[in-house]
Order: C-alpha cells, then sequence, then structure tokens
C-alpha cells in the first residue's frame, strides 16, 4: 500500500512544495491521533479544530508529509515536507483513493440513497446477492459488514480515508460487491471521491438535512450527484444502471441525470417493475410483483407499504447485475428484518410495541399509516425530533402523529446542544394545530425524558393497541448538551414490560 509522495503529489494541482518528494508514505490521515512514522497528514480546518495547529505534534508522531491550505512554519528538527495547495479537502480526496489503490474500481459498487428506506434497502440487496453466492460488503447507517465480520460506524457515509480504507480492505478479503447508504451530506462534500458506483438506486425525496442545503433544489441536486456519476467518461467499469422510484416526484427528473439504462418502479405509476394486490398485515406483506420476468407472488416476513417500495428498489438492483428472478424471491422470502426499522419488541405483552429510526415527516407518516393498517384498538406515539438539526420539520411531525395517532407523547430525541423543552415546544406547535382541526378524543403529552416517556405509553397501552416509539430505531446512544448516554429504545422498552408485569 506504501507510496512514494511524488507520485502523490502528482495528483495535485499547482502545489508549493517545500521538501523532499522521495519520501514513502505508509499511511494517511486528517487526525493528529492516528498519525504513525510515514504519515502523509492533511490539515483540515474544521468547526471544532484546525489542523494546521497540528503540524508540530504530527511531525513528532513520525509523519513526513503535510499538505495545508494555510501558512505554516517548519517545525524544527523534523524532516516534513510541506505541501501547499488551494484546498486540502480537495487534496484529500485526490490523493487518498490512489494511495489505497482505487479499491472502489475493483469491486461491482451499488449506492442507494434517499430521504427514508436506504437502510432497508441495502440490507435487502445484500440478502440476494449473497443468496446469488456472492461475497458482500454493506457500508451504512447501523454498520459497515464484511461479509458477517461488523465494523462501527460514525457516519452514514464514512469519510474518504475511512471508506477507502474499509474498500480496500474488502478488496483483500475477495469481496464481490460493496452496496452502500450514500448520504446526501456525503454527495455534496464528496466524501465518496474514489469510488466508481455501478448501480445507482433512488428510493424517495422528502424535506431533510435542510440546515444543511439550506434549499430542497440543493438537496435534489446533492443528491442527483449519484447518478451523474454513473455516466462519468473516465469510469473503468460497464453494466452501469440507475433504478428509480418513479412515484416519487424527484424520480422522473433524477432518472434524467443519467445516460446510463433506467430501470424504475412504482406501484401507481407506470414502471418496469409493479407491485399489484397488495396486502398489509401485522406479521408482513405479501404481494405480486411484475417486471421483465412476468409474475412472482411475494409473502415477506417485512411489512408496510414502505416496503414494498423498498423490495422494489432491491429487486430492481439485483436484476441490473444479472440476478436470477427465482433466486431473488427466495432471498426476499426468507428476509426477517433490519434492526431499529419496523422491528417488534416481544417481551410478552398483550399489546404490540414497534421501534423504528422513522425520524422525518415521511418516515414518521409512512410507520404509522402502516400502523393504523393493522391497529385493532388505539395508536400510542413516541417521538421527539434531534437537536441542532432542521427545526421546520417538528411542528410537520407532531402534527403527524396526532392525525395518525390516539394519544402521542412528544419526547426527547438526540437533543445535543439545545434545550429539550424547547424542542418540545417546538413540536407542541403542530399538535396544537391539529387538535384544533377536529381531532376529537385525542390526547398528549410532553415528557422529555425519554425512558419515562416509553413508560408513559407502555402504562396507557391495552390490548390490541400499538406502541410506536420512532426517531432512533437501531441507535443504542443518546446525545446530550454535555454528554453521550446508553440508551437503546427497545432494550428499554422490554425492561419497563418486565417491570410493570413483576409489579403487577
Amino acid at each position: 500500500m506504501a507510496k512514494k509522495l511524488e507520485q502523490l503529489v502528482a495528483l495535485l494541482p499547482q502545489p508549493v512544495v517545500r521538501g523532499r518528494l522521495d519520501q514513502t508514505i505508509a499511511a494517511v490521515a486528517h487526525d493528529s491521533r492516528k498519525v504513525v512514522p510515514g504519515t502523509m497528514f492533511f490539515c483540515l480546518t474544521g468547526v471544532h479544530a484546525d489542523g494546521h495547529d497540528f503540524v508540530a505534534e504530527v511531525a513528532r508522531r513520525g509523519a513526513v508529509a503535510v499538505v495545508v491550505e494555510k501558512d505554516v512554519p517548519e517545525p524544527p528538527d523534523a524532516a516534513i515536507t510541506i505541501i501547499k495547495v488551494a484546498s486540502t479537502r480537495t487534496a484529500m480526496q485526490a490523493v487518498v483513493p490512489c494511495f489505497y489503490d482505487y479499491p472502489g474500481h475493483k469491486l461491482r459498487m451499488i449506492g442507494v440513497t434517499g430521504t427514508n428506506g436506504k437502510t432497508t434497502t441495502t440490507y435487502l440487496i445484500r440478502s440476494i446477492l449473497r443468496q446469488a453466492a456472492y461475497k458482500v460488503g454493506l457500508i451504512g447507517t447501523i454498520q459497515t459488514l464484511i461479509e458477517d465480520r461488523v465494523l462501527p460506524v460514525k457516519n452514514t457515509t464514512p469519510d474518504v480515508i475511512e471508506l477507502q480504507s474499509t474498500l480496500a480492505e474488502m478488496v483483500d478479503s475477495g469481496i464481490d460487491y460493496a452496496i452502500m447508504e450514500v448520504s446526501s451530506h456525503a454527495l455534496a462534500l464528496n466524501r465518496v471521491a474514489g469510488c466508481e458506483f455501478d448501480v445507482g438506486v433512488f428510493t424517495n425525496m422528502t424535506q431533510d438535512h435542510m440546515d444543511f442545503h439550506q434549499t430542497f433544489e440543493n438537496y435534489i441536486d446533492a443528491k442527483a450527484g449519484l447518478f451523474r456519476s454513473l455516466s462519468r467518461p473516465q469510469n473503468t467499469k460497464t453494466g452501469k444502471a440507475a433504478v428509480i422510484n418513479f412515484d416519487d416526484s424527484a424520480g422522473v427528473p433524477m432518472a434524467g441525470y443519467s445516460s446510463c439504462p433506467v430501470i424504475s418502479y412504482a406501484v401507481t405509476n407506470n414502471a418496469v417493475l409493479t407491485a399489484a394486490n397488495i396486502d398489509v398485515k401485522s406479521a408482513g406483506v405479501s404481494f405480486d410483483i411484475h417486471g421483465p420476468f412476468g409474475k412472482r407472488e411475494l409473502k415477506l416476513s417485512i411489512t408496510g407499504m414502505f416496503n414494498v417500495y423498498n423490495v422494489l428498489g432491491a429487486v430492481g438492483a439485483a436484476l441490473a447485475e444479472g440476478v436470477n428472478p427465482e433466486t431473488i424471491k427466495q432471498a426476499l422470502e426468507e428476509f426477517t428484518s433490519v434492526p431499529g426499522r419496523f422491528e417488534l419488541v416481544q417481551a410478552g405483552q398483550p399489546f404490540t410495541v414497534i421501534v423504528d429510526y422513522a425520524h422525518t415527516p415521511d418516515g414518521l407518516e409512512n410507520v404509522l399509516r402502516t400502523a393504523k393498517q393493522f391497529a385493532a384498538g388505539k395508536i400510542l406515539v413516541v417521538f421527539g425530533c434531534g437537536g441542532d438539526r432542521d427545526r421546520t420539520k417538528r411542528p410537520v411531525m407532531g402534527k403527524l402523529a396526532v392525525q395518525y395517532g390516539d394519544i402521542v407523547i412528544a419526547t426527547s430525541d438526540n437533543p445535543r446542544s439545545e434545550d429539550p423543552e424547547k424542542i418540545l415546544a417546538d413540536i407542541e406547535v403542530g399538535i396544537k394545530e391539529a387538535l384544533a382541526g377536529n381531532q376529537a378524543g385525542k390526547q398528549y403529552e410532553k415528557i422529555a425524558d425519554r425512558r419515562q416517556a416509553i413508560a408513559r405509553a407502555i402504562a396507557l397501552a391495552e390490548p390490541e393497541d400499538v406502541v410506536l416509539i420512532a426517531g432512533k430505531g437501531h441507535e443504542t446512544y443518546q446525545i446530550l448538551a454535555d454528554k453521550t448516554i446508553d440508551f437503546d429504545d427497545r432494550q428499554a422498552a422490554r425492561e419497563i414490560i418486565r417491570e410493570m408485569k413483576k409489579n403487577g
């Protein structure tokens, strides 16, 4: 993996070099704590720290080259090469894939983007490809998998160094396919630099991350980056395809960003893949899927209308890669669940408890609609909204919770540096607006402590009710203003139910 500094510097536009270029680079890093002897260090300017302040420290740790965009003093008594460029972040994106020998060119890469459904769709694709006897890696919100080996994750899409290192490890492990959740942040910030995607899947587009993108147009343009990349003239692989949800208003425009073949999917509109005779039950969904292969009947262990779309997207990706329809059907019917995605919590209670990651208005509406399809009793909704994030969706989610739920308990999600009570006040605006619109018999409470909120919902639940705990799903932590604590909605619900049963 080692490279000569001269080879890496040649990738940079108009670098100004002070020092030797015959150094051997053994590692790349932008975190000073990860510097080892022989490292090429990129001085990134961030919100909380500036890498330029750590030049002397990384030199002491054994870095042999630093890439800067500001003038820095040369560390005393250190044989270190200083390379000045216009943008250290852009330089890192050019150098790192080369350092790792472009692993994204050696794997078949499937990228899934959209506001909701990315995680489930990637897991479905993984199951299909493994059923087809391929070795598969997965990079996403919940975890990174190299076959069955689990690696922890920090972001939906890792930064360019972590990503390229992981992809290189997949290549070394003999992986055939890398399936990735590709977030709008990753596309906008080019964290996927050096990746050559072969199939892009678009799930849907609703309001999210407005704090980052500022406008919906910017959000769409970021997502479109995945599909533009499928038609780049410098691509090294063939057999590209775009798999697009044509029931989403952004679907047809998204398809126009790429010149490769499009496999469309829809339930209501005309498309290559469609679903009919859909039957949603608490134990699973069944439907007929129509496509180039004719018709196949599917009986699945996952449920919800949103999962019909996720399945269609996964089937499209599998067909693009030439997987046999019977193999696809077998894999889908053996698929059970994704952690924190409409996950049932079973602790011997006479009512249904569901934990879901839904943290956007569209995501919350999808899971509530699904719950309403099979709920024989009331629907109790426990949810919150993240702090230091888009405030405009808070009243929208409050309104939706009242429209579909019977008892709404607004609580904390990851409040971060914001006052939880102020977040709840924002949510309450939408709740009150919905209650003013003739929502007779419905009630709500505000309980900032998430465990207490879950306990309150479970205490109020009666046989045949559905308790939906939304927002955190698979997460096993809660981010507060001054610390991060252990917290798992599923574990909390199980413990509360057992305590209540014990106490009679």
